[in-house]
Order: structure tokens, then C-alpha cells, then sequence
């Protein structure tokens, strides 16, 4: 009995040393390993997350045009339904207005943002067109400044009144570059095989050919001589 009380007593000893030691888990600290109930975690944070992306969105429809002037369509459609009377007049940055009036002014932001954006897709369709066209009408004016350089050559008092400057005269090559498209013509012969008109005279075909001849009919009376052609030289 000794024994066995001694061992609880031990224990429950033990048992207080380590509720000592080690606290109790704070409602509000997370300890590695440990942490808040998940549900209060959620419930914490919850309400912060679901204003901000609130705000968010608000944000983005009033500062975006567009969203802007569906808001002020419903701006309009709200005080319709629950101011009746057009002529009330209310106090609007400290300026008295009728309702009527304010109608006006809020629709006049939408008018404008319809007009907005019809033009912006006029001019995208203009934008559009151009592109499309503008190869061959590059094309035409190329070929009609060429025509006008052509008629007129290098007058340049006529050029002028077509908005045009005489064509430049090339500037004299000097030695070096000479030398340098000599050397590249002669580089270009040798990889096509071009050949001058001195070579060109050198070079005949091989031509074996013979001439037979026969002897026409003898006349009536007498025989005709027999003939001989050449041979013709290769």
C-alpha cells in the first residue's frame, strides 16, 4: 500500500510538473503544431476579404466609363420611381435643382458616352478600311511619281509644283570602290559563267555534217556532167 501510494503521488506530482511547464494554448497565438479553430479563423477574416473585394468591384465599375454611365442609368431609372414629382427641387452641392433638371444633367453623361463609343467604332472601321487599301494605293502613287519624273525629267522648277526634288546625281565612285565592283562583277562572271563577247567569238560548235548530191535527169540529147559539192569545214 506504501508503495502503491507513493507511486500515485509520484505521478500526480508529474502530472502538475508538466501543466507547469507547458501553458495552456492562447485563444488568440498559434503555437507550432497548433492552431485556432478553423471555423473562428474563417469567421475572423472573412468579413475584411468579402469588403475588400466589395470595394474592389465598385471601384472598378464607377472609375470604368462605361460601368459608369450603366450606373447612371440606373441613377436615372431610381429617381424616376421614387421622386414623381419633376418640378421638387433638392440642394445639390449647396445649388437648389429640380429633379427634371438633374434627370437631364445625369443623362447628359450618358449621351455623351454613346457618342463615345459610336465613334470609336466608326474610326476603327476607317482604321480598318485604310489598311486594307493602302497597298495598292501605295502602289498607285509610286507608279505616278515615276510617271511625272519621266515627263519631266530633271526640271526642277516643274517638280517643285508636284511637291518633287530632282533626283540626286550619284557621287563619283572613287578608285577604291571601283576597284571593289569590278571585283564583284568579275565574281559574278566567273560564278555564272558569263562569258565576254572576245570569248564568246572563240568558242564554235562541232559540226559533222557531209553534202550528197545527186545528178538531175539528163536532158534529151546529151547527158548532164556529174557535179561534186564540197565538203563543208567544221
Amino acid at each position: 500500500m506504501g508503495a502503491a501510494s507513493g507511486a500515485i503521488a509520484r505521478a500526480s506530482v508529474g502530472e502538475q510538473e508538466k501543466e507547469r511547464k507547458i501553458p495552456p494554448p492562447h485563444p488568440d497565438r498559434v503555437f507550432e503544431g497548433r492552431q485556432r479553430d478553423p471555423g473562428s479563423i474563417a469567421r475572423s477574416r472573412s468579413p475584411a476579404r468579402g469588403g475588400e473585394r466589395r470595394n474592389k468591384a465598385t471601384n472598378t465599375n464607377t472609375n470604368n466609363k462605361n460601368g459608369k454611365a450603366t450606373l447612371v442609368g440606373q441613377l436615372i431609372s431610381g429617381t424616376k420611381k421614387h421622386f414623381t414629382n419633376a418640378n421638387q427641387a433638392i440642394t445639390l452641392g449647396g445649388a437648389s435643382i429640380t429633379i427634371d433638371a438633374a434627370i437631364e444633367e445625369l443623362q447628359s453623361f450618358i449621351d455623351y458616352r454613346a457618342a463615345v463609343v459610336a465613334a470609336q467604332a466608326a474610326a476603327k472601321t476607317k482604321v480598318l478600311a485604310e489598311r486594307a487599301a493602302l497597298p495598292a494605293l501605295n502602289a498607285f502613287i509610286k507608279a505616278f511619281i515615276g510617271f511625272v519624273r519621266l515627263t519631266f525629267g530633271p526640271q526642277a522648277d516643274v517638280l517643285a509644283d508636284f511637291g518633287l526634288a530632282p533626283a540626286k546625281a550619284p557621287a563619283p565612285l572613287t578608285a577604291e570602290k571601283k576597284a571593289v565592283a569590278a571585283a564583284k562583277r568579275k565574281a559574278t562572271r566567273d560564278a555564272r559563267g558569263t562569258k565576254g563577247a572576245k570569248a564568246k567569238k572563240v568558242i564554235h560548235g562541232n559540226v559533222n555534217a557531209e553534202l550528197v548530191v545527186t545528178s538531175a535527169a539528163p536532158a534529151a540529147g546529151g547527158n548532164a556532167p556529174a557535179t561534186t559539192a564540197p565538203t563543208p569545214k567544221a
